[in-house]
């Protein structure tokens, strides 16, 4: 099953449908608000460079997949809201109220723009300020943007804590805990059964090859400092 569901028909007056105070049940892509406001938010992110470019479409195709049918009306969709960047707080703001007990889906969707952005080789200064205003309006913290951020660019050097989600200063006991955690969410099982196209299992993949990275390297730091404290 594909990540897009049922968005033939859709418009922008969709969008009234996200004021629901809950998760709507089933898959994100059988829900009109959600497939609107992705597309307008991928589309606007396109623009933020000021240059919307094909590849970044193509790309935003391969991770919120469109049924055959349907692949029309979310092209016009698409190159409607590329034409500025204006009103993506909107649609960002209307996602987090409708799925904001559900912090995994709006994950998901923050890792979809972000292969978008690097689908030109290349993640200017105003696609990263674009990412983290909608991160930031997810009420995603910035721990959890680094992170995303890390597993799509490189954490940056010194800094598996990131990736992991946790202070530097987290004790031995809550940072494998949290190693657990992130390995979990991230497993490719988790998201098959979101309905996610195999393009977004190999993020998945490339997310808990980075997980496992980050915590072995937080390790061997924590053992070479024992090591010299005991010295």
């Amino acid at each position: 099953m594909s990540f897009w569901r049922k968005i033939a028909g859709l418009a922008a007056s969709n969008l009234d449908e996200a004021e629901c105070d809950i998760c709507p049940p089933g898959l994100p892509g059988e829900d009109p608000a959600f497939s609107t406001a992705v597309t307008a938010l991928g589309a606007k992110l396109a623009k933020a460079d000021g240059h919307a470019q094909a590849s970044e479409y193509e790309a935003f195709s391969i991770v919120f997949q469109a049924e055959p049918a349907s692949e029309g009306n979310v092209r016009r969709l698409y190159q409607l809201a590329r034409q500025t960047t204006r009103g993506f707080e909107g649609y960002a703001r209307r996602l987090r109220k409708r799925y904001r007990t559900c912090p995994q889906i709006l994950e998901d969707v923050l890792d979809g723009l972000f292969f978008v952005a690097t689908s030109d080789g290349v993640v200017t200064a105003d696609e990263l300020v674009y990412l983290r205003r909608v991160s930031e309006l997810f009420g995603q913290s910035p721990l959890v943007f680094r992170r995303i951020k890390a597993t799509h660019l490189g954490a940056e050097a010194g800094d598996p804590y990131v990736v992991l989600g946790v202070a530097p200063d987290a004790g031995d006991t809550e940072l494998r805990d949290a190693w657990k955690a992130a390995l979990t969410q991230a497993h490719p099982d988790r998201a098959r059964a979101r309905g996610l196209p195999d393009e977004f299992i190999e993020v998945a993949e490339a997310k808990a090859a980075a997980i496992n990275a980050a915590y072995d390297t937080v390790r061997r730091e924590r053992r070479a400092l024992a090591l010299e404290g005991a010295a």
